[in-house]
């Protein structure tokens, strides 16, 4: 695992391609590790999930050794194994999900995005695939389900029939009918996906982090709730960011033909 700053977005890249990414517990902590690091961290506003080489963004979790772990066919031998069992923590933030992150997350897909990988994507704000890329959930082929997060979100996020089939089949699907679906924003030539993704950080970094943070929370927080419930939750955010510095700052810088300086507050 790869994590870096630059400037106000961090990159978090899955650095396992002779095995297609595929999480490992020791991946699977230092990946909560680092998101629980960018939330915690002010002076980041985006992170950009990649992955390196250039066949899968995520294969999913190591069947030798995460999937036994989990299901109790093999016995914790290390610290990571411990900690995956132990710290609940890791599986929420490694997942994306059930933890409370108000930045948003880019993932940069550079190919097969199965199982693990394709629930952490759900996870995300913004995706980025890769022409080639491949999307699956192939648990019940195996007699298992998707337990991070997508037996709730993929039918919030896609139509509820085509979420279904994902699931229930287990069958892949291509780039293009990803974005057809709405499962991804764009799909590009494999060398431009970083690029783009990181150009799309750069691009909201630049906006109020105040405004940012605040948005993405109201809108996770308002999903499935009802309108009068969710319209509460939008007055409340628009209470805080308009009573923010940086919402006069905003305005301010426009008129007097500036870049504004934001301060998050």
């Amino acid at each position: 695992m790869l994590y870096r700053r630059q400037g106000a977005v961090a990159v978090l890249t899955l650095n396992r391609p002779a095995a297609r990414n595929a999480l490992t517990p020791e991946m699977l902590c230092r990946l909560a590790d680092a998101v629980i690091d960018f939330e915690r961290d002010d002076g980041l506003q985006v992170l950009v999930i990649g992955a390196a080489g250039e066949q899968a963004f995520c294969a999913g979790g190591d069947l030798a050794r995460t999937l036994p772990l989990m299901s109790g066919e093999r016995a914790p031998a290390d610290p990571w194994d411990h900690r995956v069992l132990e710290d609940p923590e890791v599986m929420r933030a490694s997942s994306l999900r059930d933890y409370p992150l108000h930045k948003p997350v880019i993932a940069a897909i550079n190919g097969a995005c199965f199982a693990a990988g394709f629930e952490l994507m759900l996870g995300t704000d913004i995706r980025i695939a890769a022409e080639h890329a491949t999307f699956c959930l192939p648990e019940v082929k195996r007699a298992v389900v998707p337990f991070a997060g997508s037996m709730v979100r993929l039918p919030r996020q896609i139509p509820y029939a085509k979420a279904m089939e994902l699931m229930l089949t287990g069958d892949p699907i291509d780039a293009r009918e990803a974005l057809a679906i709405g499962l991804v924003n764009h799909v590009l030539p494999a060398a431009e996906v970083m690029t783009r993704a990181l150009q799309l950080a750069e691009r909201i970094a630049q906006n109020g982090p105040l405004a940012v943070r605040r948005l993405k929370q109201t809108v996770t927080e308002a999903s499935g709730r009802s309108l009068a419930e969710g319209f509460a939750l939008e007055d409340e955010t628009k209470r805080i960011v308009l009573g923010s510095e940086d919402a006069r700052e905003g305005p301010r810088a426009f008129m007097e033909k500036r870049a504004p300086h934001y301060r998050g507050r």
